[in-house]
């Protein structure tokens, strides 16, 4: 499978950013690695499952470590930030779909419930980013809420429990 979106590690955990062509993807990864992050791929993404049967992202060889920034140009990330910068290979844990702020759009939230979408028919967390400054911020944060929610569950889930708890008699 091929996708259009950029591919990214991010605390170890893989996301993959999808969206319409010009939306920021290519800019929020490399944003990202600029925080010590690492792309797996920008613009083609190939998806595949893993060994562990989860799905995995990859990057053509033709044009593995590098990004297209509008403006600038193509950069290869590996010249600009070294090897620890790329990764060649990544499990897909997380989903964020970007798009153009709405305004009167709904978006998440409280965020108890975590939205899915089948990739391989594997069921992953999937987010609606509307893209505004500091995109790779919301990306990092998602990502640690991700790895949070996971040890300990939500933090919405556990503020709702607590006012539930003192809204009780």
């Amino acid at each position: 499978m091929q996708v259009h979106g950029a591919l990214v590690r991010v605390l170890g955990v893989g996301v993959l950013l999808e969206g319409p062509s010009g939306v920021g993807k290519s800019e929020i990864a490399l944003e990202l690695v600029t925080r010590g992050h690492q792309l797996v791929a920008d613009d083609v993404v190939l998806i595949e499952r893993g060994p562990d049967g989860h799905p995995e992202g990859s990057c053509p060889e033709l044009i593995r470590h590098h990004v297209e920034i509008r403006g600038i140009g193509i950069l290869d990330l590996v010249d600009l930030f070294g090897k620890e910068a790329v990764v060649e290979r990544a499990r897909i844990d997380l989903l964020c779909r970007l798009e153009q702020w709405r305004p009167g759009a709904s978006y998440e939230r409280v965020g108890l419930e975590r939205p899915r979408r089948e990739l391989l028919d594997d069921s992953l967390p999937a987010l609606v980013l509307p893209v505004r400054p500091h995109m790779a911020t919301l990306v990092e944060v998602a990502v640690r809420e991700h790895l949070r929610r996971d040890a300990t569950g939500s933090a919405a889930a556990r503020l709702d429990a607590r006012l539930r708890g003192e809204a009780a008699p």
